[in-house]
């Protein structure tokens, strides 16, 4: 029987439970500082604690429980991991090397139910959400990558922007949150979060009212309803009317930035009549918004959609500098590997269903 990942308490969280089960609080805190200062793997590290305590944990829950699969790294330090959960299920999680940190993109669900049409991690639909502690591995599956390296890099920055719709998960979402910003554990400050989402109105506005203190970046690649609609099937349930009600009520409840992604595909959302339709758009917001433009990574699923051309990227840039819209085109990582969200996990499943196929294949040849 598989054993949930002790990752998945906060601190006050641990706390209850131990006190549940017969032992004091404060032990908490010894747990706490093993996991996440020292980093042991096994129960059996964490030496100041009472032998009967490791054994309770032991008996009910995991260190490890993400098997990294396949690693694959890039000519530019960008470091691509595809993890095995314990129900065999496989997902991404990507270390990017900034100039100002080591930044880490998880994910938090099993495939993806959005449906972009551009995108990866859509090719294979929702199985389940992870938990908050398979989230919150995924960062220290990153740190021991780190801690391996033997340079004493940290984990400083994180972005939820993997497979899934992060605020399709969100009560674990927000524990990942508060496990990896507590100042006892990982201390990875808020403003160095960033949860990224494709448009949920709703659950915007709870975002808004969690007090998290994190960034928010929406997935918007279109200025109008009819061309999102078109590539992004969301819009089909909320449209912009109802998505930008949503985002004012976040930057007044909670004064802070919006960030707006935007991926460029060529001859689709790239042209300049659509760079002033976004600009006009973000208008009333320009002060409290920024826009990020994003070259497309191409997918082998989606050949319809091709990156932008160069001087199409820096028209649109242009366009929305002049309209006084913060802009900026994202810096690359991992080019060289299999760059975009989701496509070494598809890229993997379709090898090992053509094995299956190719394996089937031969016991048929063998029994005919």
């Amino acid at each position: 029987m598989n054993k949930p990942s002790i990752y998945g308490f906060t601190l006050e969280q641990l706390g209850t439970w131990l006190e549940e089960h017969g032992h004091k609080r404060s032990r908490a805190l010894q747990v706490w500082n093993y996991l996440y200062r020292q980093r042991v793997t096994t129960f059996e590290e964490m030496t100041d604690v009472r032998p009967e305590c490791r054994t309770l944990l032991e008996e009910n829950f995991a260190i490890q429980t993400l098997e990294e699969f396949v690693k694959q790294e890039s000519a530019d330090g960008t470091v691509k991991f595809l993890l095995r959960l314990q129900d065999g299920n496989l997902i991404e999680t990507v270390l990017m090397r900034q100039k100002y940190g080591q930044s880490v993109c998880v994910t938090t669900q099993v495939g993806c139910n959005i449906g972009c049409s551009f995108c990866a991690s859509g090719l294979i639909k929702k199985s389940r959400d992870l938990t908050a502690g398979e989230i919150v591995e995924q960062i220290m599956k990153v740190q021991f990558h780190l801690d391996a390296a033997g340079q004493d890099q940290l984990v400083t920055h994180i972005v939820v922007m993997g497979i899934g719709e992060p605020f399709d998960n969100f009560d674990n979402m927000v524990d990942f949150i508060n496990i990896v910003k507590d100042q006892k554990g990982l201390v990875i400050a808020p403003k160095r979060i960033t949860v990224s989402t494709s448009g949920l109105p709703d659950k915007i506005r709870e975002f808004a009212d969690s007090d998290l203190l994190v960034n928010l970046a929406l997935s918007l690649h279109a200025p109008n309803n009819e061309l999102r609609t078109r590539i992004m099937k969301i819009n089909r349930a909320y449209p912009l009317e109802q998505l930008m009600d949503a985002v004012d009520y976040y930057l007044e409840k909670s004064n802070r930035r919006i960030m707006m992604e935007y991926i460029l595909l060529q001859g689709v959302n790239d042209q300049k009549e659509q760079a002033q339709e976004l600009a006009e758009l973000l208008a009333d917001k320009k002060q409290v918004t920024s826009v990020n433009l994003i070259p497309y990574n191409p997918v082998d699923e989606h050949s319809q959609y091709q990156r932008s051309k160069q001087e199409d990227i820096l028209a649109f840039y242009d366009i929305l500098k002049k309209n006084g819209i913060n802009c900026t085109i994202r810096m690359e990582h991992g080019t060289d590997i299999d760059a975009a969200c989701g496509q070494l996990r598809s890229k993997q499943i379709r090898k090992d269903s053509q094995s299956r196929k190719t394996e089937s294949a031969r016991g048929e040849a063998v029994t005919g």
